[in-house]
């Protein structure tokens, strides 16, 4: 096997890889995810035609019953990926919602759109005839191009396929560069000049294939210098590949951080989110779940989901205010004390709750509202991570420990009144 296979090998699952990781988002994801799907469905296809160049999946396909086999799949394969990346292309850049004239690249991504689907058809429907009329599967060939340089039906079949190859590559290239020079994040502009760079690459490969084909069918070259050709440029799409799905990879990491920040959010939140939530059923949109079925509600983003659990959990203590005195509060604070000054604030509030819910559910009458501790978010980012340590010490506070602050806060109601 050599390097070059091995790098084959490496960039298809390399782009197999990324189609996986971003599927689910493109799927189940937001309404700005689901504009991303396009670009989805670019890495899917382009990870099916990288598979069918791989050695063994080539030599297998070639010597099928349909000879040479591998290099109609990779093309149909690419074909569906091109489309799916000029959609995307339509998606992201055919929008344009301000008055006054529409930029430059808003008007050629229209025209993309109009010419984009017709173009893919009619490439599939050439590719096909060309394949199975001129092209010579006389014996399977490894390297296509190599194998066939001198052959007018292979030169005509794949310059269509590069033609449309070419085009498409040119029209990313052109958009891409266009959002590099406007992107102000620095992650955002590193990741779409590669993504740049890869169709330039893609340009000049589809070029200088096309003319080694043609100049082939005029003073037909040796063999070693073919099969030297056909490495030199497969080489250079596999730099095509890395740079296409390393950057566009780059701005979706940026998003990697608040996810998993999102997720540990869920994790933490979830007991006391769980636990009020049972004490009131009725609030929540759908009954509470154990922590794992919440984690895999894929129709529900993280983010929406947090911010409802927070939401709950703020409605959930506004009810409990009404089972317990105003003196819950002070001994809350009072049991929260012994912490260090960092920790005394959501302590306190665990203790409140906690007590809170065992008033609750021991029978307390609801009467007016108590006192509950200050607002200590100003927004709702804020208020999650200050819900977050409240449930990190919520889980160190026990049910003995939550009737005893109970107890003290009755005992005190019960002074005050025989003072009065």
């Amino acid at each position: 096997m050599t390097p070059l296979d091995v790098a084959g090998y490496l960039i298809a699952g390399l782009m197999t890889a990324v189609a996986l990781w971003r599927m689910p988002a493109a799927l189940w994801g937001d309404e700005e995810d689901r504009r991303r799907r396009a670009l989805w469905g670019c890495y899917a296809g382009f990870a099916a035609a990288l598979w069918t160049k791989t050695r063994a999946v080539r030599i297998g396909l070639n010597d099928s019953p349909v000879t040479d086999l591998s290099v109609l799949i990779k093309h149909y394969t690419a074909t569906i990926a091109i489309l799916a990346i000029l959609s995307y292309i339509v998606a992201i850049y055919g929008q344009y919602a301000d008055a006054g004239a529409v930029p430059r690249h808003v008007r050629f991504a229209r025209i993309v759109q109009q010419v984009a689907t017709k173009a893919s058809v009619a490439t599939l429907v050439l590719l096909t005839v060309l394949f199975f009329t001129v092209v010579d599967r006389s014996a399977p060939s490894d390297r296509f191009v190599a194998d066939h340089a001198g052959q007018w039906g292979a030169t005509l079949y794949m310059s269509v396929f590069y033609l449309y190859l070419g085009a498409a590559s040119a029209v990313c290239a052109y958009q891409w560069a266009l959002a590099t020079a406007s992107a102000e994040l620095r992650h955002l502009r590193v990741g779409l000049g590669m993504m740049t760079f890869a169709m330039f690459i893609g340009v000049g490969y589809t070029v200088s294939r096309t003319l080694f084909l043609w100049v082939s069918v005029i003073d037909r070259p040796g063999e070693a210098f073919a099969l030297k050709f056909d490495e030199v440029t497969e080489a250079s799409q596999v730099a095509l590949f890395a740079f296409f799905a390393i950057g566009a990879s780059i701005p979706a990491l940026s998003n990697v951080r608040r996810r998993a920040k999102l997720w540990r959010a869920q994790m933490q939140l979830h007991a006391l989110w769980y636990e009020l939530m049972a004490a009131f059923p009725d609030q929540p949109f759908d009954p509470p779940a154990p922590l794992l079925r919440e984690l895999t509600r894929f129709g529900t983003p993280a983010d929406l989901r947090v911010d409802r659990w927070a939401a709950d959990i703020a409605d959930a203590v506004e009810k409990l205010r009404h089972y317990v005195p105003d003196a819950l509060l002070p001994a809350a604070e009072a049991a929260a004390g012994s912490a260090d000054r960092e920790q005394a604030g959501p302590l306190a509030d665990a203790y409140w709750i906690k007590a809170a819910l065992s008033a609750r559910s021991a029978g307390a009458p609801a009467g007016d509202a108590a006192a509950v501790g200050t607002q200590h978010a100003t927004d709702q980012d804020g208020e999650v991570a200050w819900l977050v340590r409240v449930a990190t010490a919520y889980r160190t506070v026990t049910p003995e420990r939550a009737r005893q602050v109970l107890e003290e806060s009755s005992a005190a109601v019960k002074e005050q009144e025989q003072q009065a």
